[in-house]
Formats: structure tokens, C-alpha cells, sequence
């Protein structure tokens, strides 16, 4: 069933694909029926790692998931409209990942997104804090730098703030960083591992190409432009879609790549590192994005920024003031809510 056609190649697909007694994930998609939800829901779908999906939108929601329910892998999948259906969503689930939110037009930042995406963020962190309190959570939600907080914030007002269980996925970034440089160096980028480091926007997008596997030497101006495409690469997609919507497809593949990475930590591989936008003391700021060992209760160990090049520690220096007021928007969002 799983032949390698049903499989994209790449690093999703590290995951093991027996379907032992614990592969038996309870996974549910909040904003299931936008751009990037219904890709993600599908992929997610076609995992032996999955067994029950749960889809939640406040429109569409019931076409998405019949559409999906007929596809012949063993997850059950079930649809969910509205707030009054959301906690049916979330009960029992052992990972939440919410793409919910506007996607960007040509033109706007992600935190011209901030309004809209905060209130979402917040009313379902919420959510999740009252029907899956244990549940890990993965945000998509743009800004990251900002909605992080925020559902950090509002699981701590709720009294289940665990710090090892709050994830922002910025996997899109190490995907992109992994693509550029394998076109680039003529490699596999299947095979080429790029640590991206600090937030998930723009100039906190720090590609650590020294820390890259297998090693690649770059003169300072192929370094310089590859840095820039790997941090703009989002406005590119915008600007390719003409206003059509932003990284969708890239994006849920990211995110099913961490959801899976995840999951396999979970039951107990171990190993598993990602990237992720979470609670941190590894830099001058609350929150910084570095490479995890995940585990069976979420973040494990946090790996910190390592051993980086002079170019690389100029960046994270001129990131973090940026990052510092991003967190402290999400923050303030959060104590001001009615």
C-alpha cells in the first residue's frame, strides 16, 4: 500500500513505516480546510504512524474529511465545524498542530498577519488547555515569533503550561536551507542537513550553513545570497502566487515532516533531532529556535546554537532585538484579552 510512489521523498519519510501497536498517533488539524491544512491533513493521512485524524475549520470542514475518509490508509478521519464541535476534536489527541490563520498577500510582513493570527492562536490554545491538556502542540500559525508566546501564555494561565510541549514549526526554513544549498552544490538536498537557527521571519531566519552536513565551502558572496534567498524565500512564493495565497504545499510538508519526526520520538525512537521555535535560554532571548532531541514527552534535550562562524554570530546578534519585540507583542496581546 505504502509503495514509494505514495511516499514524497525526502525527510519525511525518515520515519519508520512498520505499524507496530504504538504507531497509533491521534493527530488533529485546527484550520483543516485552508491552504496549508488540507496538504497537511493528507499527508498525515497516508502515515502508518496515524491512526485517528481529526479535522477542525469553522467552514468546509465536513467535505475535507469525507474526501480523505475514502483514501484506503488505516487512519479514521472525522470532521469538526465550528466552536461547539472543537472539543469533541481534541479529546484524547496526542499531538495538535494548528495551520489555522489568513494566508499573506503580496505586500504584507507575517506580523501584518498579527491581529487575525493572535485571536485564532489564542482562542484555540485555549482550547486545547481545557479537552488535550497533555496533547503536543505544533504551531504553524504565522507570526511564530508571536503566536509561541501567545499559546505559551494562555497554557499558563490555564495552570498546564509545559514548557517542553509548546513547539513552533519551523521546519519550512531548514527544508528551504536543505533544497538551495543541494541545487546549488549538485547534492542530493534529501541528504543535506542545514541547521536553521533563531525565529521564523525574515531577518531571525539564520541558516547555519557551517553547521551544514555534508560539509560545503561557499565563498562570502554565494554565502551572503543564499542566506537572503533562505530568508525571503516565503516573499518569494507570494510574489510567484500573485496574490493566490502564500507557501502552502512547502509548508505542509514541513509540517508533516515535524509531526512525524515527533510522533517517532514519541514512541520511542530515539535520536530524532529538529529545529523548533521554543522556550529557550540558549541566546539573549525567551524564545529562540534550535536544534531539539525530541523524546517521548516532547523536547528531550535543546542541542543550543553550537560552534558558528563570525558571519553567523553578526546575524543572531542583529536577530535578536527583532525577536526580543516579536515575543513581547505575543506576550502583551495575551495579558491585555478581555
Amino acid at each position: 500500500m505504502f509503495s514509494a510512489l505514495a511516499r514524497p521523498a525526502g525527510a519525511v519519510l525518515r520515519h519508520s513505516f512498520s505499524t507496530s501497536a504504538q504507531n497509533n498517533a491521534k493527530v488533529a488539524v485546527l484550520g483543516a480546510s485552508g491552504g496549508i491544512g488540507q496538504p497537511l491533513a493528507l499527508l498525515l493521512k497516508n502515515s502508518p504512524l496515524v491512526s485517528r485524524l481529526t479535522l477542525y475549520d469553522i467552514a468546509h470542514r465536513p467535505g475535507v474529511a469525507a474526501d480523505l475518509s475514502h483514501i484506503e490508509t488505516r487512519a479514521t478521519v472525522k470532521g469538526y465545524l465550528g466552536p461547539e464541535q472543537l472539543p469533541d476534536c481534541l479529546k484524547g489527541c496526542d499531538v495538535v498542530v494548528i495551520p489555522a490563520g489568513v494566508p499573506r498577500k503580496p505586500g504584507m510582513t507575517r506580523d501584518d498577519l498579527f491581529n487575525t493570527s493572535a485571536s485564532i492562536v489564542a482562542t484555540l490554545s485555549a482550547a486545547c488547555t481545557q479537552h488535550c491538556p497533555e496533547a503536543m502542540i505544533c504551531v504553524i500559525s504565522n507570526p511564530v515569533n508571536s503566536t509561541i508566546p501567545i499559546a505559551t501564555e494562555v497554557f499558563k494561565k490555564h495552570g498546564v503550561y509545559n514548557p517542553n510541549k509548546i513547539f513552533g514549526v519551523t521546519t519550512l526554513d531548514i527544508v528551504r536551507a536543505n533544497t538551495f544549498i543541494g541545487e546549488l552544490k549538485g547534492l542530493d538536498p534529501a541528504r543535506v542537513n542545514v541547521p536553521v537557527v533563531g525565529g521564523h521571519a525574515g531577518k531571525t531566519i539564520i541558516p547555519l550553513i557551517s553547521q551544514c552536513t555534508p560539509k560545503v565551502d561557499l565563498p562570502q558572496d554565494q554565502l551572503t545570497a543564499i542566506t537572503g534567498r533562505i530568508q525571503e524565500a516565503g516573499t518569494e512564493v507570494v510574489k510567484a502566487k500573485a496574490g493566490a495565497g502564500s507557501a502552502t504545499l512547502s509548508m505542509a510538508y514541513a509540517g508533516a515532516r515535524f509531526v512525524f519526526s515527533l510522533v517517532d520520538a514519541m514512541n520511542g525512537k530515539e535520536g530524532v533531532v529538529e529545529c523548533s521555535f521554543v522556550k529557550s535560554q540558549e541566546a539573549d532571548c525567551a524564545y529562540f529556535s534550535t536544534p531539539l532531541v525530541l523524546g517521548k514527552k516532547g523536547i528531550e534535550k535543546n542541542l543550543g546554537i553550537g560552534k558558528i562562524s563570525s558571519f553567523e554570530e553578526k546575524m543572531i546578534a542583529e536577530a535578536i532585538p527583532v525577536l526580543k519585540a516579536s515575543i513581547k507583542k505575543g506576550e502583551e496581546f495575551v495579558k491585555n484579552m478581555k
